[in-house]
């Protein structure tokens, strides 16, 4: 019985697959992926040695077999993006915001074997880029860093620990707590809690970017400082607009202060007189517990 000959010349399947996959995902094209140090320790080889390993068509090259892997590859990340960062992606439409993916996805590749982490440089890399970076100036690239990192943190405390089946803090507990103890203890704020200070009011902007049809005008907010808790109970996340001076108070309890010493640096942030604050304090607590905060 006749048997196949095997050619031993070809590499394994695991390295074509490495190699393959460094080619698509290069950065900057194909013929920098074929030349790049990475491919060229797995195989090497030029872009006319290309047909030796991906075979061609009729009438596609296979240089040009390849090209269609890597816009596919780079089609599919934006298209990621665009989902992670939709009012984004409405404010700046989108031929615009694709062009910022695509720089983005230059200096950020993707490295996780999850999509998950895709957004995770995206605000560092708008901050970085920003074109009045030698002397900013409130306006633009303001508005576009603090949607990425709204919209980011939205989607990290919806994908992350919740509170669904803990417990939480209740009013009964506060008030167990004797007087001579509220300077010295902690409260432990949920995992999903996260604070965020913006220069711009994006809270009913996101909303109604959110509800809104993709033909209804929604008019850009004008700069102003905001604070904003957001959490999630239910599966649900939930944005609450909060004070300066609640944003320093639970800020120092997130960071691990004693109450005393957040209470302290809150204070000193409030305009209010002991008497008025101490009655706010009891409001803002109340209330916190029945947001589910600690």
């Amino acid at each position: 019985m006749a048997t196949e000959s095997k050619n031993t010349d070809l590499p394994e399947l695991s390295i074509v697959q490495q190699w393959f996959h460094s080619v698509v995902t290069h950065p900057e094209g194909i013929e920098q992926g074929v030349n790049s140090s990475k491919a060229l320790d797995l195989i090497p080889m030029s872009r006319n040695d290309l047909e030796h390993m991906v075979t061609r068509s009729e009438k596609v090259s296979a240089h040009d077999r390849m090209n269609i892997y890597a816009n596919a590859y780079y089609a599919r990340l934006i298209e990621c993006l665009g989902e992670s960062y939709p009012v984004m992606k409405r404010t700046l439409g989108e031929e615009a915001f694709n062009g910022f993916c695509f720089a983005y996805l230059q200096e950020y590749p993707s490295t996780s074997y999850t999509l998950g982490h895709l957004g995770d440089n995206f605000e560092r890399f708008l901050t970085d880029t920003r074109p009045d970076a030698d002397d900013p100036q409130l306006g633009w690239p303001d508005l576009l860093i603090d949607l990425a990192r709204l919209e980011w943190t939205i989607l990290q405390v919806f994908d992350g620990p919740g509170i669904e089946k803990t417990t939480t803090l209740q009013l009964t507990d506060l008030q167990a707590i004797k007087p001579d103890q509220w300077l010295s203890v902690k409260l432990q704020l949920v995992p999903c809690l996260e604070l965020l200070a913006l220069h711009y009011p994006l809270n009913e902007y996101y909303t109604d970017a959110r509800q809104q049809s993709d033909d209804t005008k929604i008019d850009i907010p004008e700069a102003k400082q905001t604070f904003l808790a957001i959490t999630r109970r239910d599966y649900i996340v939930r944005r609450h607009e909060i004070s300066s001076v609640q944003y320093i108070l639970l800020s120092a309890l997130k960071s691990g202060h004693t109450l005393g010493d957040a209470l302290e640096r809150a204070a000193a942030r409030s305009s209010l007189n002991d008497e008025a604050l101490a009655n706010e304090l009891q409001h803002w607590f109340r209330e916190w517990v029945e947001f589910s905060f600690f």
